[in-house]
């Protein structure tokens, strides 16, 4: 008796709650620093070891050579092999189903998990060039932003918010002064007068930005009702 371990079979790794999780979280052009940063809440809230196998990579899998020169994996022996084999296996998944299609046949190969993180981060990441434009470009969305009547303030917020959190990322935060002002002055005009009162009141400049939100929230029935009998007249 060798005094290994009997191989059990190892679990499915796929799960249809995981596979519609990981959908949510599909890399997208250009947003490769926000995506690494969901990948990794997700990973470490779900199953913190997986997160590990990514950061360090779980153990090399063993191979032999035959007499020809070619290379077969030694299946795992041990339930604790059997379990570091499992926890590649399911981090490498997540990892391929959290890319675009189109990249499944250029990373699909890749062995481990590591590697396929360490991948996705060199061909997604960009270099300091493109970084530093995508960071211009999000500066000038910030300048430029401006709401329609149409959009409503709730979608509005939203994506204004979307747009601070970019700016985060790419290292060009927005105070809460500016970010207040801007939101402030880029309502449209049936909000001038709110918005006039709002920007000149004690303490906006220190106020959080969903707190500026929620205070305007207040007015927004009065004035949409205020534009319709504007319109009806």
């Amino acid at each position: 008796m060798s005094g290994e371990e009997p191989a059990t079979q190892i679990a499915p790794v796929e799960s249809p709650q995981m596979v519609s999780t990981v959908k949510h979280l599909v890399l997208k052009k250009g947003e490769y620093t926000l995506w690494s940063m969901k990948m990794e809440q997700y990973l470490t809230n779900t199953d913190y070891s997986l997160w590990q196998v990514i950061l360090n990579g779980d153990g090399p899998i063993q191979v032999t050579n035959d007499k020809n020169g070619v290379k077969t994996e030694v299946p795992p022996k041990t339930a604790q092999a059997l379990l570091q084999r499992q926890r590649e296996i399911k981090a490498k998944i997540i990892l391929l189903l959290a890319i675009p299609n189109e990249y499944q046949l250029r990373f699909h190969g890749i062995k481990d998990a590591k590697t396929l993180w360490d991948a996705i981060k060199s061909r997604f990441s960009g270099n300091v060039k493109s970084k530093k434009m995508r960071k211009n470009v999000l500066k000038q969305q910030f300048e430029k932003f401006s709401v329609s009547d149409i959009e409503g303030l709730n979608k509005a917020y939203d994506r204004f918010q979307k747009l601070i959190s970019l700016l985060e990322v790419h290292s060009a935060a927005v105070s809460n002064e500016d970010a207040n002002q801007k939101f402030l002055r880029a309502l449209p005009s049936s909000w001038n007068n709110v918005a006039l009162i709002t920007r000149n009141k004690a303490g906006i400049d220190d106020l959080d930005i969903d707190d500026l939100y929620n205070n305007l929230k207040v007015f927004e029935a009065n004035i949409k009702g205020s534009s319709r009998s504007f319109s009806n007249s």
